[in-house]
């Protein structure tokens, strides 16, 4: 038996070993790795705070005195974009809550009083369809005797729990050790991450050009282009993905303002924030904020609420035939259902994130598939269908005359052979 195939039995067999190791152990293990992902978890935030930052870094270098020669601004480029990236995003945070919370505290108060009329109106309407009922009825009558809605005083009551929430469930809180280490240790990650993701920003090009040469030099070469152009497009997919998801979300955003503002709904600025916010998750995003904002203007107006979902439908199908094309365009290159599949299994894995990070990742593992379909059809002969279905085929007069003439000359070609 040669060296070769040896080496490659012993590799499996110590392979099947660990797993089988590894599953007698798995409590073992699983408590390791969890116990490593704690301790390493604000460097893997720092890194994609650093990567999602970096899309911003990128244009402000580019347009930072681009044609300048002059040492102190090229000194000065990497620190300067650096704190605009992360002030550009404290800006848009402060603003959308600056917009969104005022906006919510009128839309609960309004709640607080809308909500016990209704509930009024419908007891009255419930005992009135009962009177086919008697029974029914007066069981009915009983039960709303002993929970009077009309009696609660909802202005007081609701001071109340506000009180009782700054007072007592704050209180609480503050006194918590447990609580308050916990909040302790989120905000110290935060900043660490915060922190370390600086120093990537920094020395993104080193750290590049340092894994690139341990890379050449530690691994065939063959396993090195394979994994760069992964790499590439990977990065490319992401990248797109979110610019374009961002603007996109920004757009129907915008969109929406100006549509309840022409129209004149309430809560114009929270809802086109809870729609735009909400659209950078594909598909149900925008649904998931107008829900909720269609939820809060029926407390105002059940024909406005009406009004803004028609409005909603509209933007959709004005963004789904004509912004996403033109913005996103082929960036992710995903089909729909494969986009709508992403969305609820990233969704069950990591919630919100995963549904944000799902359908690059779909997208990048779909590129690289049928990349590699391409080829292993093209060393067979075999024609991309795709190709021939998005360029149609090809067919004029002059065409079929030239193919029924090589067809002649290839059949003239055989008698003579023969």
């Amino acid at each position: 038996m040669a060296k070769k195939e040896v080496r490659r039995y012993l590799v499996i067999a110590v392979i099947i070993i660990a797993i089988c190791y590894i599953v007698k152990n798995f409590s073992f293990f699983e408590n390791l790795a969890s116990l490593v992902f704690s301790a390493a978890f604000p460097l893997l935030l720092g890194v994609i705070i650093a990567y999602i930052f970096n899309i911003l870094l990128r244009w402000y270098e580019k347009h930072f005195f681009p044609k300048s020669r002059s040492d102190f601004v090229k000194f000065s480029r990497r620190p300067a974009c650096i704190i605009l990236s992360f002030l550009s995003a404290l800006a848009l945070i402060v603003l959308i809550l600056t917009i969104v919370i005022p906006e919510m505290i009128n839309a609960v108060k309004l709640i607080s009083l809308k909500i016990p009329p209704l509930l009024v109106e419908g007891r009255d309407l419930l005992l009135k369809k009962l009177d086919e009922y008697p029974d029914i009825q007066k069981e009915a009558v009983k039960l709303f005797a002993e929970f009077d809605v009309s009696s609660i005083d909802w202005t007081s009551t609701t001071q109340k729990i506000a009180d009782f929430v700054q007072s007592g469930v704050l209180g609480i809180i503050t006194s918590a050790v447990g609580i308050v280490d916990a909040i302790t240790s989120t905000v110290v990650d935060i900043v660490l991450a915060i922190i370390f993701a600086v120093y990537i920003l920094f020395r993104k090009d080193k750290i590049l050009r340092d894994g690139d040469r341990f890379m050449k030099i530690f691994t065939k070469e063959k396993f090195y282009m394979r994994v760069k152009h992964i790499l590439k497009v990977a990065n490319k997919t992401f990248q797109d993905f979110f610019v374009g998801q961002f603007l996109d979300a920004m757009i129907l955003g915008c969109l929406c303002f100006i549509g309840m503002s022409i129209i004149r709904l309430p809560y114009a600025g929270m809802s086109s924030v809870l729609v735009g916010v909400t659209a950078l998750i594909p598909i149900v995003g925008a649904f998931l904020g107008a829900g909720i904002s269609a939820f809060i203007i029926f407390t105002e107006s059940p024909f406005q609420a009406m009004i803004f979902i028609i409005l909603i439908l509209i933007l959709q199908q004005l963004e789904g035939n004509l912004i996403y094309p033109k913005v996103v365009g082929d960036s992710v290159g995903l089909p729909g259902i494969w986009v709508l599949a992403a969305t609820t299994f990233g969704g069950g894995l990591w919630g919100f994130m995963g549904m944000l990070v799902g359908v690059p990742i779909a997208a990048t593992i779909y590129k690289l598939l049928f990349e590699k379909l391409r080829d292993k059809e093209a060393a067979a002969g075999i024609d991309d269908p795709d190709a021939v279905i998005a360029t149609g085929p090809k067919f004029s007069v002059s065409s079929l005359f030239r193919r029924k003439r090589q067809n002649n000359n290839r059949n003239n070609n055989n008698r003579r052979n023969r």
